[in-house]
């Protein structure tokens, strides 16, 4: 169900931190912390897709300046209610087209967030937004899984993550549109409910594309936060580039 909060409202906040209990665990929350310090270099950071605060809460507590933008009040109510959460800064709205009035060293998003745009305008608009909030220097790096497309077999567009007594989860894809949808099945009390998720699902060269557009160059392309090489197995992989310095 859609409400102002896009797809992540109140129902979804609600059991978010529970439901999402393996990516904070700090065996995954700390690489990603500990690249983002070093690419913030000191200044102050951009969350985009906040949410929460799985990452802008440690990052914050390194020492690292925080600002978020994000659509649902819902998820920003949970962020707040945390431990240091009311002194990161958050801006609601679309982080596609949202403007903040201050400059940023680094710009971030995480953990598929860059595929909650649906489309291809709207994730080029994301990479401008960004550019425009940069510093000179300054870097944007994004996480993402790689499409799962080597999974699906001629004639089929489902592929299942999740299957147990009470839950059932599966990916849908549209290999013409690069449209897809996460979709969840779950039984409590006798009940059924189903919720599904839209995405768009993105290429690294086509990411390189966007940025290009945006007027920032490649810096580094990882396999993880562990800064891992990445080789075409790689089921996912953090992106970063960079906005030039313009000669004097």
């Amino acid at each position: 169900m859609i409400d102002e909060d896009g797809y992540f409202g109140e129902r979804v906040a609600a059991r978010y931190d529970e439901s999402s209990r393996e990516m904070a665990d700090p065996a995954v929350v700390q690489p990603a912390v500990d690249t983002l310090v070093e690419l913030a270099d000191g200044g102050p950071a951009l969350e985009l897709g906040i949410g929460t605060g799985r990452i802008a809460l440690p990052l914050s507590a390194r020492g690292v300046p925080v600002h978020g933008i994000d659509m649902s009040r819902a998820m920003v109510a949970r962020l707040r209610e945390k431990p240091g959460g009311d002194a990161i800064g958050v801006t609601i709205g679309d982080f596609a087209t949202t403007r903040v009035d201050q400059s940023f060293a680094v710009a971030y998003l995480v953990f598929n967030t860059i595929m909650n745009l649906t489309t291809q305008a709207a994730q080029v608009a994301c990479f401008r937004n960004v550019a425009a909030h940069l510093q000179p220097g300054g870097r944007f790096a994004v996480e993402v899984m790689m499409p799962d497309l080597r999974r699906l077999p001629p004639g089929q567009d489902v592929v299942p993550f999740l299957v147990s007594e009470t839950r059932w989860a599966y990916d849908l894809y549209d290999v013409a549109t690069q449209s897809m949808s996460s979709n969840y099945v779950e039984i409590s009390g006798g009940r059924g409910g189903f919720r599904s998720i839209p995405f768009r699902y993105v290429w690294p060269a086509e990411l390189d594309l966007m940025a290009q557009i945006a007027g920032l160059r490649p810096l580094a392309r990882w396999a993880n936060w562990q800064q891992e090489p990445f080789t075409s197995e790689s089921v996912a992989h953090v992106s970063v580039w960079e906005k030039p310095v313009l000669p004097d």
